[in-house]
């Protein structure tokens, strides 16, 4: 075996849970080789590397090699070698440290939890002021 589909291959090493949700990747232009986007037919061979947009983080893994056939996650390493740059995994860091999961600024309606901040932002406090604004003292 040579070369094998590139949807396959990230089912068989466990990047991908589904060969479909793999292939859908592939159709969103997710998945590069070299930079260039690549079809879900398209066939690799030991030594390429992979690039994969999972948002907001470009993955990179090294093919070290070939199969068609599912395996346990022990086994993944004999098959891939995560080669992703340190500067990603800080974005993702940076992504999670900020307090935002899944939800994207001004869409849907807020939690509870944002509800509360967003009130007791907005709350006044009823100060008894005893100013006289049209005195000229």
């Amino acid at each position: 075996m040579n070369e094998v589909r590139i949807d396959k291959w990230m089912w068989a090493t466990r990047i991908f849970k589904t060969r479909t949700i793999a292939a859908e990747a592939c159709k969103k232009n997710r998945v590069m080789i070299g930079g260039v986007n690549v079809k879900p037919s398209r066939m690799i061979k030991a030594g390429d590397i992979i690039q994969l947009r999972k948002p907001p983080v470009t993955f990179s893994f090294k093919v070290l090699g070939l199969t068609e056939r599912r395996m346990g996650a022990k086994l993944v390493a004999e098959y891939l070698e995560n080669v992703t740059p340190p500067e990603q995994y800080e974005i993702l860091e940076m992504n999670r440290i900020s307090g935002f999961v899944d939800r994207a600024k001004g869409t849907g309606r807020p939690t509870k939890k944002d509800r509360r901040e967003l009130e007791q932002f907005t709350e006044t406090d009823d100060f008894d002021f005893d100013f006289d604004f049209d005195s000229e003292d």
